[in-house]
C-alpha cells in the first residue's frame, strides 16, 4: 500500500520524486523519503509524517545526479518513525518497497549468524542487506537481483538502486503493483500511473515475477532466470493529470462525491442501447454462450466493493434468476468454498490491485471457473488476469474513503444482470426496459440530491457529539447501511455499525438510547412499513432519528430530528440514491471535527498486501 516513485532522466529528480509521491500520498503517509544521487554518491533523507515533513527537510538541498528513488509508507512491519521510514541503504544499494516479505524472521536469523544487524525493525531493510552481499561478490544489480529473488516470500514491489551503478534503475515484483513510464528522454518507476501521468502516457505493467532494467533511459525486461523479454506491450493510458486534481474543491472525497453523476453516465454510456431501452455489453471477454450456461454467480470483493456486491445480490437473483454467493476476498480465499462446475466468479475492484481479491482471483482461474473483473483501471492486476472485465469508468479516485468507486460498481453490476436477464430471457423485456429507463435518470437524480448538500452540511453539524451511530436498513438498503456505517468510521473516527433493521430487537436495541443517533434508510418500496415500525421502536427508546426517505414524507419528517430527501425512484436505483446523503454526512461530520478527510489515519487506498 506504500507509494514508490523512482526516476531517471534530464529534470531534478528531487522536484520529479516529490510531485510523483504527493500524487501517491493516499496510499500511505506514515513516513517519506528519497534516496537521490548527489554527484556519485546517493543522499538519503527520511522522515516520519506526511509527505510534507519530508519536504520541509529537504527545501533547501541540492542534488547533482540524474536519478533517485522516493517513497511514502503505510507501516506493515515497525512503528512508523525515521529509522523505518524507507528508502533502506546497505553499502552501496538502497531500496524501496510495498508489500510484505512473509519469511523476514528466516532472513533476519540468516544474517544473524552472519553477524549482519538490521538498524530497523522492517523487513524491507533485509532486501536491501540481501542484495549489498550479492554486489560485494563482484554481481552487477541486476546478477544481485536474479539471487535475492528466489529467497523472497510474499507480496512486494520492489525499486532498487545501485551507487556502482548511478544510471540504473531496477524494480521487480510479485503480487503487488510496479508500473514503467517511458517518457521524452525519461523513465519513471512507480506503484501507480498517478505517479506520472502528468509527464506521460506511455505505460508498461510489471507481471508478477518480472524484472525492469534502466540503464541511461534504455529500458529492458527480463524474466526470474535473467532471459529478457523481448515482445514487452507499452500501453498508452487515458487518464490526465487534469482528472486528478481538485477543481476547486477542499477535497479529493468531497470533488469524487460531486463528480457522481458524470461517473454514473460513463460506467452507462456504452453499454445502453437507447432505442430498444436494452443493455448490450460491450465485449467482455466473456461470450454470451458462457453467459447463458452460467448457473450459479460468485461475487468476491472487500471493504466497499464487498457492500457494492451485496447491493448486486438483491438485483442478479430478481433479474436473472440466479442463486448469487457474495463473500469477503479474505473469507474466502481460506474458507475452502466449494464452487459448482457452471459459477460465474464475479471479482469488484476499484484499483484492481486489492491482495486478496487478486489471491481469490488466482485460486477460481486454477479451479476451472470463469471469472470476471469488474474493475475502474485498466491493466491492473486484476483486469489483466480475469478472463473477462467490465469498466466501471468512473475515472481516478484519489480520496481513501471510496465514493464515486461505489455506486458505479452498483451500476455496472447491473449492466451485467440485465445483459445476464435479456440474453436468457429471465425477465420480461418489459421489465429490462423499465430498469434501464431508472438508471438512465439517475445521473439526474443524483444530481438533485446534490443541490441538497446544504440541508446535509446542516444535519451533520449537530451529529459530532453523539456517543455511536447506527445505520439501518432493509432490503437492498442494508448494504448502503453497511456502507454508510463504514464511511463514518473510516474518517471521522467515531464509533458507527450498520445493521438490518429487522434484526434491532435481537441485540443492538439494548445500545440505544438519548446518545445514540440512528440514520435510518427508509425508501418508498416495499418494505417502507416495517422500516417505519423499526424507527418508531428506537425512538421510542431515546434515539435521535436521521431519517432518509423518499420526496416530502411527511410522517418521516415527524419522526426524526433530521429527514433528508431522495427523489422517487425504483427500488433497484433507491441503493445507489440512498448512497448520496450518507457519503455527505459523513464528509460533513469529519469536516466539523476537523479530521484528514482525504488522508483518514491507519488507511490506504488500495489494500495491496494481504
Amino acid at each position: 500500500m506504500c507509494g514508490i516513485v523512482g526516476y531517471w532522466g534530464p529534470e531534478k529528480p528531487k522536484k520529479v520524486i516529490l510531485d510523483g509521491l504527493r500524487s501517491l500520498e493516499y496510499r500511505g503517509y506514515d513516513s517519506a523519503g528519497v534516496a537521490i544521487f548527489d554527484s556519485s554518491k546517493l543522499k538519503v533523507v527520511r522522515s516520519p509524517g506526511k509527505l510534507s515533513q519530508l519536504e520541509e527537510k529537504i527545501k533547501s538541498s541540492e542534488f547533482t545526479g540524474p536519478s533517485g528513488i522516493g517513497h511514502t509508507r503505510w507501516a506493515t512491519h515497525g512503528a512508523p518513525n525515521e529509522k523505518n521510514a524507507h528508502p533502506h541503504k546497505v553499502g552501496s544499494i538502497a531500496v524501496v518497497h510495498n508489500g510484505i516479505i512473509e519469511n523476514y524472521i528466516e532472513i533476519k536469523e540468516k544474517l544473524a549468524k552472519k553477524k549482519i544487524m538490521p538498524s530497523s525493525d522492517t523487513d524491507s531493510e533485509l532486501i536491501a542487506h540481501l542484495l549489498s552481499l550479492e554486489c560485494k561478490k563482484g554481481k552487477n544489480l541486476l546478477e544481485a537481483t536474479l539471487n535475492v529473488i528466489p529467497q523472497l516470500r510474499g507480496a512486494y514491489s520492489i525499486l532498487v538502486v545501485n551507487e556502482d551503478e548511478p544510471d540504473t534503475l531496477l524494480a521487480f515484483k510479485n503480487a503487488t503493483p510496479m508500473l514503467v513510464g517511458i517518457g521524452e528522454k525519461e523513465i519513471i518507476i512507480a506503484s501507480d500511473v498517478q505517479a506520472f501521468i502528468s509527464r506521460t502516457n506511455r505505460v508498461a505493467y510489471l507481471e508478477d515475477g518480472e524484472i525492469v532494467l534502466s540503464k541511461k533511459g534504455q529500458v529492458k525486461f527480463f524474466n526470474v532466470r535473467g532471459q529478457e523479454i523481448t515482445n514487452k506491450k507499452i500501453h498508452e493510458v487515458k487518464w490526465n493529470s487534469v482528472m486528478a486534481e481538485k477543481a476547486g474543491f477542499d477535497h479529493f472525497m468531497q470533488k469524487e462525491i460531486f463528480e457522481q453523476p458524470q461517473a454514473l453516465r460513463q460506467t452507462m454510456e456504452s453499454h445502453v442501447d437507447h432505442d430498444s431501452m436494452t443493455v448490450k455489453l460491450k465485449p467482455t471477454g466473456l461470450t454470451d454462450a458462457q453467459f447463458k450456461k452460467f448457473s450459479r454467480i460468485q461475487l468476491i470483493a472487500c471493504g466497499t466493493a464487498w457492500h457494492a456486491a451485496l447491493v448486486a445480490k438483491y438485483f442478479f437473483e430478481r433479474v436473472t434468476k440466479i442463486s448469487t454467493q457474495v463473500d469477503i476476498a479474505s473469507e474466502f480465499r481460506y474458507g475452502h468454498s466449494i464452487l459448482e462446475k457452471d459459477t460465474l466468479v464475479i471479482v469488484v475492484t476499484q484499483s484492481g490491485e486489492t491482495a486478496d481479491t487478486l489471491a481469490c482471483l488466482r485460486l477460481c482461474k486454477k479451479e476451472g471457473h470463469k471469472t470476471l473483473a469488474v474493475v475502474n483501471v485498466p491493466h491492473s492486476s486484476i483486469d489483466r488476469e480475469s478472463h473477462g472485465r467490465l469498466y466501471t469508468n468512473a475515472g481516478p479516485e484519489i480520496g481513501v474513503c471510496s465514493t464515486k468507486a461505489f455506486t458505479s460498481q452498483i451500476v455496472a453490476l447491473q449492466l451485467l444482470a440485465l445483459h445476464m436477464a435479456r440474453l436468457r430471457k429471465s425477465c420480461k423485456v418489459t421489465e429490462i426496459q423499465e430498469h434501464v429507463r431508472a438508471l438512465l435518470e439517475l445521473p439526474s437524480q443524483v444530481e438533485v440530491c446534490l443541490n441538497h448538500d446544504k440541508w446535509f452540511k446542516e444535519a451533520a453539524l449537530s451529529l459530532t457529539a453523539y456517543r455511536g451511530f447506527l445505520y439501518i436498513g432493509r432490503g437492498v438498503n442494508y448494504p448502503v447501511a453497511l456502507e454508510g456505517a463504514l464511511k463514518l468510521k473510516e474518517i471521522t473516527y467515531l464509533h458507527a455499525e450498520g445493521y438490518p433493521s429487522g434484526e434491532l430487537k435481537h441485540g443492538p436495541i439494548a445500545l440505544v438510547d438519548s446518545s445514540m443517533a440512528v440514520v435510518a434508510m427508509a425508501s418508498k418500496d416495499e418494505l417502507y412499513e416495517k422500516n417505519v415500525s423499526n424507527i418508531e421502536e428506537v425512538r421510542a427508546r431515546g434515539a435521535q432519528i436521521i431519517a432518509i426517505g423518499t420526496e416530502d414524507d411527511a410522517h418521516l419528517r415527524r419522526l426524526s430530528r433530521h429527514y433528508l430527501s431522495i427523489p422517487k425512484a425504483t427500488w433497484a436505483t433507491n441503493s445507489i440514491l440512498m448512497a448520496i446523503p450518507v457519503q455527505l454526512l459523513s464528509y460533513h461530520v469529519a469536516v466539523a471535527l476537523k479530521r484528514d478527510v482525504d488522508q483518514p489515519r491507519n488507511l490506504a487506498k488500495s489494500v495491496t498486501v494481504e
